[in-house]
């Protein structure tokens, strides 16, 4: 599978927390984004290896933690499973501001197969750069977000049917622009149930799943909560899937809004 878990989770995650970075700026410095999630949220998922089931994932809100005197969000997404020739278990954490939308802080842990890889980066939205591992400072871009925390803030904007956006926000700027198609609505069943869905084409300037070449789609669900319900990426040789097979709210009176 050449580290396929990793090459998805690594490539789906910066493509639409562009369109979100840009939104979220607009916010008042320091008045909360409002959000619909807050801590305690959880999102369990089936992967799947074409039909077959090969892992579970999952995504959550875990708790408000200060990161250089500012309030952020901490999340946490994970993938774990495998077959018995090549086994996953990738772990990413983000920290993003609660009142600008901001990335600040941003870890992966990596275990695929042989490689076992961990990296943590610093960011700095009001210097605009980041740094890798304790490392010299690289050039990073203005109101930036890291491969995680798009999912969450993917969920506070408008996505209207026939639009594409594109953006250059993601933190390492080599990989900018990022384009988004908003393709469609429909219905989907997934193990968690019957949902109404916004699908997203996302594309980035890189060769491989998401090249303008590839087939990878999201489905959001079309309500206020705008959780994550199914995610594909066509391979040459299948595909990788993951589908919402539960989804716990935010524990009453959590973090979500403007005080």
């Amino acid at each position: 599978m050449n580290g396929v878990f990793g090459v998805l989770i690594r490539r789906i995650l910066p493509l639409t927390l562009v369109l979100a970075a840009n939104l979220c700026a607009q916010d008042a410095p320091e008045s909360r984004v409002r959000v619909p999630f807050g801590v305690g949220e959880r999102l369990e998922y089936d992967v799947k290896f074409g039909k077959l089931k090969v892992g579970s994932g999952s995504m959550e809100v875990a708790d408000v933690q200060d990161i250089r005197g500012r309030e952020t969000w901490h999340t946490i997404f994970s993938v774990k499973g495998g077959t018995f020739f090549y086994r996953v278990n990738d772990l990413y954490e983000s920290w993003f501001d609660t009142r600008t939308g901001n990335s600040l802080k941003f870890r992966q842990d990596l275990n695929e197969g042989r490689r076992d890889v961990e990296r943590i980066f610093n960011i700095f939205p009001d210097r605009g750069v980041f740094v890798e591992n304790g490392d010299t400072a690289q050039v990073s871009v203005h109101n930036p977000l890291d491969d995680g925390s798009f999912l969450y803030f993917i969920r506070t904007i408008p996505l209207v049917v026939g639009e594409t956006y594109t953006f250059e926000r993601y933190f390492r700027p080599d990989r900018n622009p990022v384009t988004i198609k908003v393709a469609r609505k429909e219905r989907i069943t997934v193990p968690a149930g019957e949902f109404d869905a916004i699908v997203l084409q996302p594309i980035i300037k890189t060769k491989g799943i998401f090249s303008e070449n590839g087939h990878a789609e999201l489905w959001l669900s079309d309500d206020a909560n705008r959780i994550m319900l199914q995610m594909k990426s066509g391979l040459s040789f299948g595909s990788i899937n993951l589908y919402l097979n539960s989804y716990r709210p935010a524990q009453p009176g959590a973090l979500t809004k403007a005080p």
